[in-house]
């Protein structure tokens, strides 16, 4: 045999430094500090007068209990409730800023309506949001014409 067709040590050490760096790469990373699993699957409480409750349904898309889905309510009344790329969530009233849990994106989004408006949802019917239970944008008339600024 002659040497050309040997393994080389340093053939066979190389070998097996790509098979272990590799095999790095493909393993699936740890969570991350701010993607651990939620410690409660719900809450209850009253925030400044208002009623929020929440809860999550199962684990996420792909399995994970770090994306599972919520339903989030304020005095019975569903606040949409997103879970952002990066792992943090938001709701439609505050869609600017993001939050770690979402019991803390609907303590903001309280603190975003005040002691009396209510969330708005989409109307289910051409994806436009109602906003207090109002009626959408085309169902307006003249008269309901609200001051302020139409964007």
């Amino acid at each position: 045999m002659n040497s050309a067709s040997k393994p080389t040590r340093r053939r066979r050490v190389l070998w097996g430094l790509l098979a272990t760096g590799t095999m790095a790469t493909m393993a699936p990373a740890p969570p991350s500090p701010g993607r651990s699993a939620p410690k409660e699957a719900r809450f209850a409480e009253t925030y400044r007068g208002r009623r929020i409750t929440g809860a999550s349904h199962g684990a996420g898309p792909s399995g994970d209990p770090c994306r599972a889905m919520w339903h989030v309510t304020v005095d019975g009344h569903p606040l949409p409730l997103m879970r952002r790329a990066d792992g943090s969530w938001m709701t439609m009233v505050d869609h600017y800023q993001s939050y770690p849990t979402p019991l803390l994106a609907a303590r903001a989004a309280v603190d975003e309506l005040g002691p009396t408006a209510r969330p708005a949802v989409p109307n289910g019917n051409d994806g436009r949001m109602v906003h207090g239970g109002g009626r959408s944008e085309r169902s307006r008339t003249p008269k309901d014409h609200v001051h302020g600024v139409h964007a």
